[in-house]
């Protein structure tokens, strides 16, 4: 993992929620956001500032607003200036409700960006949680391929040369999606869940030995394609050892942590003759499978020690 804190800009949120600029100033979109939690200040204006982040983007809605408004001017704008004061990097006020002139004034004294939406506050806080849960997530590249199989999210790794790249050229002409060839940036955004994408510069391009650079969604068309994926299974593909003994049965599952989460992984042997894509395709529907309760490992081997039973009881 990269040891240094992801940001968001200011200008990149406004953008994405379409949020209006009440009150602003030059270069306001620049203010960079690093946290993907958000602060509701109802105890901040009532005064009360312990345990308070000031690196939290600020939202407020109707019941502060109207807690505001049962002040006068001056105890308004004492409340708020006790809030803008500390350095917070911007007010994002929901429901298209009315900003207090004190507001304004501060907005502008401390350089604090004041914006407006017209989304509920609840419904707004959850959006942008998500966004920010994506854009600020903990991140890794990985030298591999990601392809989207039957809905699963499948991740190639191995070393240069050993076919992943055609597996999945044939895998998107048997109709699947290619998400990333070569480079695979992996975001944790959540406890449970990894998102795979390709770098912008090579998103959507393969390279493949012995003709080049191939531009999959000229070729095959918008549908062979995916910007986003998550990464439900991974396949290790190596070259084939006579001498290694190779899981023929599946009844362990080993598993791959990548940013502290265990995903589901086998290792494939490569050779002269083996489809990959119906390896893969196969792996993905039996991955699919267990995960909706269903082992053919296990229930084969049910079947075989129920069938020793019965010979033992005769």
């Amino acid at each position: 993992m990269d040891n240094f804190t992801f940001s968001v800009s200011l200008g990149r949120i406004a953008e994405e929620f379409k949020l209006e600029p009440v009150c602003v100033f030059e270069k306001y979109e620049k203010i960079k956001i690093i946290t993907n939690e958000v602060n509701r200040p109802g105890l901040q204006i009532a005064g009360f500032f312990d345990n308070f982040y000031n690196d939290r983007i600020q939202i407020m809605g109707r019941e502060e607003l109207s807690y505001l408004e049962k002040l006068s001017s001056d105890a308004k704008k004492q409340s708020l200036e006790h809030l803008f004061e500390k350095n917070i990097p911007c007010v994002i006020v929901s429901r298209n409700l009315p900003i207090p002139d004190e507001m304004n004034e501060l907005s502008q004294k401390y350089k604090v960006p004041v914006l407006r939406t017209s989304n509920t506050t609840s419904r707004f806080m959850s959006a942008l949680i998500a966004f920010l849960n994506v854009e600020l997530a903990p991140r890794i590249t990985m030298h591999g391929v990601l392809v989207e199989v039957y809905g699963e999210g499948i991740l190639l790794l191995g070393d240069s040369g050993v076919g992943k790249s055609e597996a999945a050229i044939e895998l998107v002409k048997r109709g699947h999606r290619l998400v990333a060839d070569d480079a695979v940036e992996i975001k944790r955004v959540s406890d449970i869940s990894l998102l795979g994408s390709a770098p912008d510069v090579i998103r959507h391009f393969v390279e493949l030995r012995g003709i080049g650079i191939v531009d999959v969604k000229m070729i095959f068309g918008i549908g062979a394609v995916k910007n986003v994926e998550k990464i439900d299974f991974i396949i290790n593909l190596e070259l084939w050892q006579d001498k290694k003994q190779y899981d023929r049965l599946g009844l362990t599952t080993e598993y791959t942590d990548i940013l502290g989460i265990d995903i589901p992984s086998i290792t494939v042997p490569v050779k002269p003759g083996r489809n990959l894509a119906v390896v893969i395709e196969v792996a993905a529907m039996n991955n699919r499978q267990k995960k909706m309760g269903y082992n053919a490992a296990e229930a084969l081997n049910n079947r075989v020690m129920s069938g020793m039973a019965l010979s033992d009881e005769e």
